[in-house]
């Protein structure tokens, strides 16, 4: 009886095998008793999330502006562009807006913005001034909040703008906090 052809395949690999190169389990250079923390995240690598500052993570860019454009960008969607970024603003100006670019993201979400005093005469930083969301769809790589005056208007002084995402503000919500100042009007912006 000849053998078939797997059997001769067999023999072939087998025989061509470099049997005197193989390394045996003891002759492994092992390290022994390491301790748990030298495979665990080194607290000194760790950097600590700041949510008082503008957020970062999800945000490729946010910036406070006096408005807004829309471009058609680099894929032909439509790109939200700042006109004029600036973080003082007049008493008078019709509104302050928050122009944001976002990576890439699996899911629709809301980006809240809630505007508090920080240090504004005649006003207790628990007050919401002025807030505004923008759903943000799967294809969206760019948005703004738009934060109109106080009926009052604007009072001058620093406020700051909590930035929330998700699908409604909570602790866990809040990626970061932007601050602008309002002058007084007839001493201009810059």
């Amino acid at each position: 009886m000849r053998p078939n052809r797997s059997t001769v395949a067999v023999i072939v690999m087998l025989a061509s095998f470099p049997w005197g190169t193989v390394v045996r389990g003891e002759e492994l250079p092992l390290m022994e008793n390491l301790p748990i923390s030298e495979f665990q995240n080194r607290t000194e690598d760790v950097r600590t999330y700041d949510f008082n500052a503008p957020p970062q993570g999800l945000f490729r860019s946010i910036t406070l502006a006096e408005d807004f454009e829309e471009q058609v960008g680099f894929h032909r969607t439509h790109e939200i562009v700042p006109i004029n970024p600036t973080d003082r603003f007049p008493a008078n100006v019709t509104a302050i807006v928050i122009v944001f670019a976002l990576h890439q993201h699996y899911q629709a979400f809301t980006v809240f913005g809630r505007c508090m005093p920080e240090r504004v005469t005649g006003l207790s930083p628990a007050t919401i001034v002025s807030e505004d969301a923008m759903h943000i769809a799967l294809e969206d790589e760019s948005g703004y909040l738009k934060l109109s005056p106080p009926n009052e208007g604007w009072t001058p002084g620093r406020y700051k703008v909590e930035i929330h995402t998700g699908e409604q503000i909570n602790e866990m919500s809040l990626m970061g906090t932007m601050r602008f100042t309002i002058v007084a009007a007839g001493t201009g912006s810059d």
